[in-house]
């Protein structure tokens, strides 16, 4: 029985996992700044400078002090397995808890009466820093690669 189920498995290298960690991690990273990007776009209060600026410095803090650390452990995990991986493995079962809250909070964000300068400073803050962490999965993507040749 176990074996005609494993048929079903979603499982791949775990080298494509790694990147398609750094593609989510992009893609999450992108959207989020481009929806804090148009709203500073159409602030009544100018370009949003501030606010932008604010954003980018939340978004090193965060990916220094926060998510290189998470990425690092991901990765790890990753590569500590052995043979194919389930393609939903790029993070931990228990992360995907975290998201599901994360993803409840930014729809309640956007539907509050916060104004979206200073919500774009979150946005940028999380997105950035989402996006500048991706890096290192590509980078360790581009050395299993280099080193299976």
């Amino acid at each position: 029985m176990h074996d005609k189920l494993k048929k079903f498995d979603p499982a791949v290298d775990k080298r494509f996992l790694v990147a398609l960690s750094g593609i989510m991690w992009s893609g999450v990273g992108i959207m989020l700044c481009n929806l804090a990007v148009r709203w500073l776009l159409q602030s009544d209060d100018g370009p949003g400078i501030w606010s932008g600026t604010a954003g980018i410095v939340l978004a090193l803090m965060v990916h220094h002090f926060g998510f290189l650390k998470l990425v690092d452990r991901n990765i790890g995990r990753i590569l500590a397995k052995k043979g194919k991986v389930c393609i939903f493995g790029f993070q931990p079962w228990k992360s995907y808890l975290m998201i599901a809250v994360m993803i409840g909070m930014g729809t309640a964000l956007r539907h509050s009466s916060l104004p979206r300068q200073y919500l774009a400073i979150v946005y940028i803050g999380m997105g950035g820093a989402m996006l500048l962490s991706s890096v290192r999965y590509f980078r360790t993507f581009i050395r299993l690669i280099a080193n299976k040749s």
